[in-house]
């Protein structure tokens, strides 16, 4: 958010191997709003770069659907390392997506991103889809887990966003 900006809308996406979410964040003073979530699959039977394009298309639609302002990526820690791979590759799709439309990125810790929707950096899926519904007074919380991932990043950016500018610093995205 910039000090003369009243809205900033922030697309979020949950990079993973099999499914990647997705969530947009309404971030208006000092109100968040969900406006649109889900998860785009990847075909398993299918050759890898052949889901990865889909899947980077599929996040270049969104972004002209969606307008965002800015885009937050969960960023990812290292398990098993043929899904660290996969999982990179996939947050690559996203950055370049991001890139190609000139909108600034953020990255965030999966640690970041449950401390600042659920206040505590061990909570699990549940407790952070049950956060994101409350922080986005959501009727019901997000489906499937990897979209209310999603929407909590872009609102873990929304929060970052808000602190720099009560902080007096640039609102630009520096991640």
């Amino acid at each position: 958010m910039t000090p003369t900006s009243e809205c900033i809308r922030v697309l979020g996406i949950d990079p993973g191997s099999q499914v990647t979410g997705y969530g947009l964040v309404l971030a208006s003073g000092e109100k968040l709003q969900g406006v649109a979530y889900g998860a785009w699959r990847l075909p398993a039977r299918r050759p890898l770069p052949s889901r990865l394009l889909a899947l980077y298309n599929a996040i270049g639609e969104a972004i002209a659907a969606f307008r965002p302002d800015e885009v937050a990526i969960e960023d990812f820690y290292v398990g098993q390392v043929r899904a660290a791979v996969t999982i990179g590759q996939v947050r690559a799709m996203a950055l370049l997506a991001a890139a190609q439309a000139g909108l600034p990125v953020s990255l965030y810790r999966p640690l970041e991103v449950k401390r600042a929707v659920a206040a505590y950096g061990l909570g699990d899926k549940a407790q952070v889809a049950a956060m994101v519904r409350m922080l986005l007074d959501l009727p019901q919380e997000p489906a499937p887990a990897d979209a209310a991932d999603a929407l909590a990043v872009a609102i873990c950016h929304c929060l970052h966003l808000r602190a720099r500018l009560a902080l007096g610093l640039s609102g630009e995205s520096e991640r």
